[in-house]
């Protein structure tokens, strides 16, 4: 088997915003433009009908009903062709190309480059305070039929401060509408902004947090992956573009925050207050979260745009969605680099699967050098940075299979193991929230854990020579069948 890697590729970032970018796609023709729709239960319905789709289209709303004119809501950046365009690679390439295109330009070598502060910024165009401040008319929408509300951050990503040791980190934290004044903060055990906040809890303090609700596409991703604790999400964002991304600090928190952000909201997290939030419709496919009491931040002051864009990205579960998707590309790459980090050669391929939120199976596959090099690449695999969070399973593969494709992957855990030997198990692994698997009395104690098996379906390495052959095509065949008769499937 040929699988192409997407080297070659030099990775060039063509806008700075999210307006910027909305022209680019719009360019593609890839963006459908949509008036007067609710917030109540259109938007939700819309967001059914396309973000389960590979090339679903980009969709803005815009005189949403309720909302003051010019106020919009977009959804759905990454699919078609414009997924490319975002990363800044030539559309032609396949999502295993850009991933390892991606990779090999900006995580081989990881070049940061820190945030400059300046004085002014487009963010700054409106500024609410006191009684002005109200949440409720920005078009957050009900995402999901059993959602317990509106939830405004979605595709958002939040700025704290670590009180003791002073380093930024700008995290992807989920946020319910509870009033004008008041959005929810939720934050799971292990993930920075909650050991941020635990912190200033132990102090008797509230944590200041800035929440950007439409930041470029790069910030936002950057803010739902797993950047090392103590290194801020937008200096490895300044990385990628090149050049130092551009901060103005809020006025009442002093936190930095793109200049060219559409929405940002501004206040204090009281750790000891809360209020009831969710339940809310998860990656996982379920309502695992439930209806608690969970923390809030109470805004003292708002600044957008004028005609702010409000970001979505819901999850939708239960199969690929548009999370799964841009979480698939950015998280296999680091995956793939970790596991090269931590010695293990000739690593081939790495995919976290969209079925499974990119998070719960991962498939690597290997040149085989020595006994135990397929045990050793699954272990590291599944607790390693970048796979360590929710993950349940791991199955490592010859070179022959290609693991981006969930049925060559299926298909060689079917035919390559051996079930009582082929599979290890590790306990007490960090779990989700999100799992519906958790179980009551885990749930009451605060045990977020659980198993992860690592799936062995490499021929076994001393008798691999006398392993039966496989009846896959060999590069020229399949070569030489494409030529010849790929006009048969053309259009199908």
């Amino acid at each position: 088997m040929n699988i192409r890697s997407g080297s070659n590729y030099a990775g060039q970032i063509a806008y700075e915003d999210l307006r910027e970018w909305l022209v680019l796609a719009d360019q593609l023709g890839e963006v459908e433009y949509v008036k007067g729709a609710n917030w109540h239960e259109d938007i939700g319905l819309a967001a059914e009908a396309v973000l389960r789709e590979e090339n679903g289209p980009c969709v803005v709303f815009d005189d949403v009903e309720g909302c003051p004119k010019g106020f919009r809501l977009l959804m759905n950046m990454f699919a078609g062709t414009r997924r490319n365009m975002t990363l800044g690679f030539p559309d032609h390439l396949t999502k295993w190309e850009l991933s390892n295109a991606y990779r090999e330009n900006f995580l081989e070598q990881q070049k940061i480059i820190k945030h400059e502060i300046i004085d002014d910024g487009p963010i700054f165009e409106n500024i609410l305070t006191g009684d002005d401040i109200d949440v409720t008319k920005f078009p957050a929408p009900i995402w999901h039929e059993n959602d317990g509300g509106r939830y405004i951050g979605t595709g958002t990503y939040s700025v704290t401060k670590d009180p003791e040791e002073g380093w930024l980190n700008a995290g992807a934290y989920r946020a319910q509408v509870h009033g004008p004044k008041e959005v929810g903060f939720l934050t799971a055990r292990g993930h920075h902004g909650y050991i941020h906040r635990e912190k200033y809890k132990a102090a008797g303090k509230k944590m200041p947090v800035c929440m950007v609700l439409g930041g470029d596409p790069l910030s936002f991703y950057f803010g739902g992956t797993e950047t090392p604790y103590g290194e801020f999400e937008l200096d490895y964002v300044g990385g990628l573009r090149g050049k130092a991304m551009q901060l103005v600090e809020g006025k009442v928190t002093g936190l930095p925050f793109p200049a060219n952000a559409e929405i940002v909201l501004e206040g204090y997290v009281d750790p000891e207050e809360t209020m009831v939030e969710g339940p809310f419709g998860e990656w996982t496919g379920h309502y695992a979260g439930g209806k608690e009491p969970r923390t809030l931040l109470r805004i003292e002051a708002i600044y957008h745009r004028t005609d702010p864009i409000l970001l979505g990205v819901p999850p939708m579960g239960q199969g690929p969605d548009e999370l799964a998707r841009y979480r698939a590309v950015m998280r296999s790459a680091m995956l793939k680099q970790n596991i090269i980090d931590a010695g293990v050669p000739d690593v081939q391929q790495v995919w976290c699967h969209e079925t499974g939120g990119s998070r719960m199976l991962h498939g690597v596959s290997i040149k085989q050098r020595y006994p135990g090099h397929s045990r050793q690449a699954g272990q590291i695999a599944s607790q390693c940075r970048a796979a360590a969070y929710a993950s349940k399973y791991v199955i490592v593969t010859d070179d022959d299979v290609d693991v981006t494709r969930l049925d060559q992957l299926i298909w060689a855990m079917m035919v390559r193991t051996d079930p009582k030997r082929s599979i290890d198990f590790i306990t007490g692994a960090w779990d989700s929230p999100a799992d519906p698997m958790l179980t009551p009395q885990q749930r009451k104690v605060g045990d977020m854990t659980h198993s992860v098996a690592i799936i062995d379906a490499c021929r076994p390495f001393d008798w691999q020579d006398q392993f039966p052959m496989a009846n896959a095509p060999s590069p020229e065949v399949a070569r030489k069948a494409e030529e010849k008769f790929g006009y048969l499937m053309k259009g199908r």
